[in-house]
């Protein structure tokens, strides 16, 4: 096809040369340049789909990923207010607890770790954490440094 569109004529293939270009896509088949075409544009349209049809897949994925990270970092409430597109009016609270957590000796400890038993003595230490504010009535925010 790009031949056909090539500056000079003595470049672009001739009728008879086309037409047995058709011929090896038909396999030998006698069919018109017409059918040929559309058959082309059917394979391309399908191989549009698949690709359509992958990337709303991909885009999905990311969609949920983006909705999880949301959910992790701000209360549900708000969340969902964001997702739905509202804006979020501010709250005041008359109580409020910030707590601050530093493991004394982890340098020392992480240093004389392997790496797994760093990251399961991380895991079973916060995992208690959230069990006790799970029984109150608490938002925990986490912010990584």
């Amino acid at each position: 096809m790009k031949q056909c569109w090539a500056e000079t004529a003595e470049q672009r293939p001739t009728f008879d040369e086309i037409f047995n270009q058709f011929k090896t896509f038909n396999k030998g088949k006698k069919t018109n340049i017409i059918d040929s075409m559309l058959r082309m544009l059917e394979q391309y349209s399908s191989n549009l789909e698949d690709l359509i049809r992958e990337r709303t897949e991909e885009l999905e994925i990311e969609k949920q990923k983006t909705e999880k990270l949301l959910t992790q970092m701000l209360p549900p409430s708000v969340a969902e207010s964001l997702k739905k597109g509202c804006t979020v009016e501010p709250e005041g609270f008359d109580l409020v607890t910030l707590y601050f957590s530093d493991i004394v000796g982890f340098t020392t400890i992480s240093a004389m770790s392997e790496p797994i038993e760093v990251v399961d003595l991380l895991n079973d230490l916060y995992t208690l954490f959230d069990a006790i504010i799970g029984s109150h009535d608490v938002y925990k925010h986490k912010e990584i440094k």
